[in-house]
């Protein structure tokens, strides 16, 4: 299996954006968990509702 650096050695310009922002995402929810707050999330449809970190937290991926 590649490491993290490989992978984005190898990525494209739109991967590398993409990685970044999950990053950006699960440091995000990381700090408001640790400070139960709420984020607010929208769905594919523009449906927008306020969702605990720690919840939001369980679905990302590392």
């Amino acid at each position: 299996m590649k490491n993290i650096d490989h992978i984005i050695q190898d990525s494209t310009f739109t991967e590398k954006v993409m990685i970044g922002l999950n990053k950006a995402l699960r440091k995000l929810a990381e700090s408001s968990a640790a400070n139960n707050e709420n984020l607010i999330v929208g769905d594919k449809d523009g449906n927008v509702k306020s969702v605990p970190a720690k919840e939001l937290l369980k679905t990302l991926s590392k």
